[in-house]
């Protein structure tokens, strides 16, 4: 008989590693929550502050926004284009390849960024309840688990 090509079941999780899961869910939908009213708060949509978020950080491609957010890239073309029409964002050649387009943060935007995240409340309030060392421990245990152990 030829060996089966469907993996086996995994086990069933144990209580310990559910209640765990449904912690994280809550953070998530939180988090999103907060994001998307930090950014309403700003005149955007939650997906165009990722993406100026992602931008202030370094100019990327079309392509590597989309990466990135889990998206197509003509979703990523409709946001730049939104963000561009406000100068927060614009195009400008990239150094290395002067036919590939990067998207990048202008002034205005690297300030909407900035500010946009000091308007994020939702991590800042339960993590300061926690101590310098447990947030380290939090930190390395997220980077483990996501396989960014630094």
């Amino acid at each position: 008989m030829a060996p089966s090509s469907t993996p086996p079941p995994s086990p069933t999780p144990d209580p310990l590693t559910l209640e765990v899961v449904d912690l994280i869910g809550t953070v998530v939908v939180r988090y999103h929550e907060e994001y998307d009213e930090a950014a309403a708060r700003h005149s955007l949509t939650g997906a165009q502050a990722r993406v100026l978020a992602l931008l202030a950080r370094e100019p990327l491609p079309m392509r590597r926004i989309a990466e990135r957010l889990k998206c197509e890239p003509s979703n990523v073309t409709g946001i730049v284009d939104r963000l561009a029409a406000r100068d927060l964002v614009e195009r400008r050649p990239a150094p290395d390849d002067r036919r590939v387009k990067l998207a990048a943060v202008t002034p205005a935007g690297r300030e909407t960024a900035e500010r946009l995240r000091e308007g994020l409340d939702f991590a800042r309030e339960p993590l300061s309840h926690l101590s310098p060392q447990e947030r380290t421990t939090l930190r390395d245990l997220l980077r483990r688990m996501l396989g960014d152990e630094q």
